[in-house]
């Protein structure tokens, strides 16, 4: 596959996480990291050092990583964070200058990197892929809300160009004060994520009968995620339903919240974390997608559920708002309603035809959703970044936008 822009480039892309890390941030970054090595660039990838990792650099053939140093992430500490790395960055950048820079994270790494590239008058662009600022809450610092927000708006307004996952975040980020803001997107394996990978032994495994009803969760248990409204809304479909025997809630994922959570839901298991193939097969192997969370910058696993020919139930915003039709092609309740939450959940288990239609309908859409044109956007940014031009942080298209072609207001 050759480059969109004609031209072999080099490209640095600094993150937090990346493979084997199973979370969103990183399953995006693969994709963007291999979709740019298959049009030919070269790619500096620089990451902290994960649990079990040692620091240094390994070379295959136009891909280079840099492990730097890490420490781990206050209450997330099967995460690193990068520590600053700005002398070993200028060592390396001035032996092997890349054309641009993407900046993933915002962390300790990605502000040296930030520091550097400025410094050297290399191009640099940034993506926003966590809302750190609305977790502040969650973990008993609330008045840090501010000065985070303050922190990321000041990071992002030096880069370029900053890349959003959804034309609602889009908005949430403009209003919040930040600049050059343009879609990426997110796209899906619909060959890794497939309803072929059903498994009637995982499904014995979880004590499901075929004609039992299986509600998935996937994602980090955690305050953040709205994990109490999962909870709550498991029991009351249980107490409603007519065979509360024949539904079974799996439950993939870990964090701080799982020894609570599996004193509040005896009857669910809970896998802990999955490599892909493994993941790939839970999905397809249940029946309805339930996701409560509303803090998402997109939430990679509502598509992936919908590749797997899931029934989602969720709530209107990110992935889950851009995605799906609804009762067409899952369950949309307003953000913050609980209730409407709970009926469309019921409406899932109780009209099996529906269910049959929204699952066949999620697939269908989350087939047209490749991660090439993504590439492509991606490769493009960097591109014209690269080249210095005048139109390198604007917006070309009302794709790079958020915006519907012809339309003046931002989807969302």
């Amino acid at each position: 596959m050759k480059s969109q822009s004609g031209s072999r480039k080099c490209f640095a892309l600094v993150t937090e996480t990346y493979a084997p890390q199973v979370n969103g941030v990183a399953n995006t970054l693969g994709h963007l990291c291999r979709g740019l090595l298959q049009r030919g660039h070269r790619i500096q990838l620089i990451r902290p050092a994960q649990p079990g990792e040692h620091s240094g650099t390994r070379h295959a053939a136009d891909f280079l990583e840099r492990r730097v140093n890490g420490m781990a992430i206050p209450r997330y500490r099967d995460l690193q964070w990068g520590l600053p790395a700005g002398n070993r960055l200028q060592a390396l950048w001035k032996s092997q200058r890349p054309d641009a820079i993407y900046l993933a994270t915002e962390g300790p790494l990605g502000w040296s990197a930030l520091r550097v590239a400025r410094k050297m008058g290399i191009p640099v662009i940034s993506g926003f892929q966590t809302h750190f600022q609305q977790y502040a809450d969650h973990y008993g610092v609330g008045l840090l809300q501010q000065p985070i927000m303050a922190y990321l708006r000041w990071f992002h307004n030096r880069t370029q160009l900053t890349l959003t996952a959804c034309p609602t975040q889009q908005k949430e980020l403009m209003r919040a004060g930040l600049d050059n803001l343009v879609l990426l997107g997110r796209g899906v394996d619909c060959e890794q994520f497939h309803p072929r990978h059903r498994d009637t032994g995982l499904r014995q495994h979880w004590q499901a009968e075929e004609s039992d009803l299986v509600l998935l969760h996937v994602g980090r248990l955690a305050a953040e995620k709205n994990l109490a409204q999962l909870v709550s809304a498991w029991q009351q479909v249980r107490a409603a339903a007519d065979n509360p025997q024949r539904l079974r809630l799996v439950v993939v994922g870990d964090g701080p919240m799982r020894p609570e959570l599996q004193r509040q839901l005896p009857e669910a298991v809970f896998t802990g974390w999955l490599n892909w193939e493994e993941l790939a097969m839970a999905y397809a192997s249940a029946d309805i997608f339930v996701f409560p969370s509303v803090v998402e910058t997109f939430g990679n696993v509502v598509t992936e559920a919908m590749a797997s020919g899931l029934a989602v139930n969720a709530f209107n915003s990110a992935a889950a708002h851009q995605h799906i039709r609804e009762r067409f092609s899952g369950c949309l309740a307003p953000v913050g309603d609980a209730k409407q939450f709970v009926s469309n959940l019921q409406w899932l288990i109780a009209d099996a035809e529906g269910r049959r239609s929204v699952r066949i309908h999620a697939r269908h859409r989350a087939c047209q959703l490749d991660w090439g044109p993504v590439i492509d956007r991606f490769e493009g940014y960097l591109s014209r970044a690269a080249s210095g031009t005048a139109e390198a942080g604007k917006p070309t298209s009302a794709t790079d936008r958020g915006l519907r072609p012809g339309s003046s207001k931002p989807r969302g």
